[in-house]
């Protein structure tokens, strides 16, 4: 109960901070000159490092970056509603099939900016099941999970229905930071665990760990991470809308933000030193930007 309380407490403010930080901002959006920018972004290492990176380009090319974590929901809300300008953080086909569907024909659509992303269960490899449908009392009959407004939650959610040897399972909802707590400490004690996970993540450089087969595909296929702005970004800010649209690299760029962050660095100085070592990358994202 503390932990949804406190989840519905962030969200809240999270949400509350995104307003505050748009409230001033339409009429100088409306001009085409604000260089205030707000990105909005789900609280996954993935999106945590992807978002911090864009806004550190950003920043260097002069704009003003507000970054804003919120809800998997609220989010794709908040770019749709021009509360938020962008976001880099969609999971599709899959993951965020129904906030897509909801909200697709209010946000301009700027297409991949990672391929190879999966979902799915994760289990340590000493672990002796390969298989969604091998699952018997692993684990306490368990699942950790992570929010419960993530798209990856409610494929678990499916999952327990469409097998029937999951029948008398849970899951377990809490955070991103809880689960992989659960499993760092699971995996030191030679426990059995069941973790929602996907990649990339920094998870899979640090442990030995494998998926689950899905012969049921109630976790799809591969995914890829889209960008989506709000109607009205390329007219109202068309070198913003330029970095976003070009904005594309791969999983391993990512990981190594991910491990930097997990082993203590502050994430701005982790995208701030990625986006140094890395110029010729940034060069591409940045090359239609109006000098």
């Amino acid at each position: 109960m503390k932990l949804k309380t406190l989840s519905k407490l962030g969200m809240a403010l999270g949400l509350g901070f995104l307003l505050a930080a748009c409230s001033g901002d339409d009429s100088n959006k409306s001009k085409g000159d604000s260089k205030d920018v707000n990105l909005a972004y789900v609280e996954w290492d993935t999106e945590i490092a992807s978002t911090h990176v864009v806004g550190q380009v950003l920043e260097d090319l002069g704009y003003n970056v507000t970054l804003t974590p919120l809800d998997n929901a609220i989010m794709w809300e908040a770019v749709s509603k021009g509360e938020a300008d962008g976001m880099v953080a969609a999971w599709l086909p899959h993951t965020h099939a129904s906030q897509y569907e909801k909200y697709k024909d209010n946000l301009d659509e700027l297409g991949e900016n990672l391929t190879g992303a999966k979902i799915g269960l994760v289990v340590p490899s000493y672990m002796d099941v390969n298989s969604i449908e091998d699952l018997k009392n692993q684990a306490d009959h368990t699942i950790t999970g992570i929010e419960p407004g993530a798209g990856i939650t409610a494929a678990t959610e499916k999952a327990l229905d469409e097998y029937d040897n999951l029948a008398d399972w849970n899951l377990l909802t809490s955070s991103s930071g809880a689960m992989t707590t659960a499993l760092a400490k699971a995996i030191k004690d030679k426990e059995e665990i069941i973790v929602t996970g996907w990649s990339p993540h920094w998870k899979f450089a640090k442990y030995d760990l494998k998926y689950l087969e899905d012969p049921k595909a109630v976790y799809g296929g591969e995914e890829t991470i889209n960008t989506f702005v709000r109607k009205g970004l390329k007219e109202d800010q068309p070198d913003v809308y330029s970095v976003l649209d070009n904005f594309h690299w791969t999983a391993d760029d990512l990981e190594t933000i991910m491990l930097e962050v997990m082993d203590g660095k502050d994430p701005k100085d982790a995208a701030k030193d990625w986006v140094e070592a890395n110029s010729d990358k940034v060069a591409e994202w940045t090359k239609d930007v109006k000098k």
